[in-house]
């Protein structure tokens, strides 16, 4: 995947988002992250009462949505419409939990925009990330977003590496990716719309939109009765 294929508008369909406006005022996604929890904060203020309850000073949950007594919210959370927040999720601050979207059991979210559709159903960490529209997690799947060495992360393009200037960055997931029971998304790491990555991956760097990550080196593009 090129720089040029990183962008936002070439991973997300942005009106699959409560959080829209962010993400026109930025080009490249991880710019985002950064920002998420003040953008929480000023859109907070201007969800509507009749359909948002707000609890303390910055959670805001839907009407619609059930949440389990074992669940556990910090600060800057928004949880829209028809989410599901499953028993024992945690999450930590910082996070929007799109229209539809699913939490599952003990997963752990920090820092992330979950667009709609998104499902997160089991055992999963998600921190510093940001999951596109209908993405999914298989179970135990994770994102790791610091480096081992806590230097800065790099994105690798084909191109050229990026500098992010982050400490944590987990990963972006384009619209519709599907990502394996038991994988790690190393940080720094892209996924464009509609690849899938097989299970038990380790996936460092870029994978371009439409294509089947099965190991390190070896990616192939979807055909046509696999994308259906």
């Amino acid at each position: 995947m090129k720089k040029e294929d990183m962008q936002i508008q070439d991973l997300f369909d942005t009106s699959h988002t409560i959080a829209k406006l962010l993400f026109e005022r930025n080009t490249y996604p991880w710019k985002i992250l950064p920002k998420i929890g003040e953008y929480i904060t000023s859109l907070g203020a201007l969800l509507p009462e009749d359909e948002y309850n707000r609890m303390g000073k910055s959670i805001w949950i839907h009407k619609s949505v059930k949440m389990p007594p074992t669940a556990c919210l910090a600060d800057n959370v928004i949880i829209c419409k028809g989410a599901q927040i499953r028993h024992c999720a945690f999450i930590r601050g910082n996070v929007i939990v799109g229209e539809g979207a699913v939490v599952g059991n003990s997963c752990e979210l920090k820092n992330v925009i979950l667009f709609d559709g998104v499902q997160v159903p089991h055992y999963n960490y998600v921190g510093d990330s940001i999951l596109g529209y209908k993405s999914h997690m298989g179970a135990g799947s994770i994102t790791s977003n610091v480096k081992s060495d806590k230097t800065l992360v790099k994105v690798h393009a084909e191109d050229g590496d990026i500098e992010t200037g982050l400490k944590k960055f987990g990963a972006i997931l384009g619209d519709f990716v599907e990502v394996g029971c038991g994988s790690v998304l190393n940080p720094g790491t892209v996924i464009g719309p509609k690849s899938n990555i097989y299970p038990l991956s380790s996936v460092r760097g870029c994978v371009d939109g439409g294509c089947i990550y099965k190991k390190q080196g070896e990616v192939a593009e979807k055909r046509e009765t696999e994308e259906a």
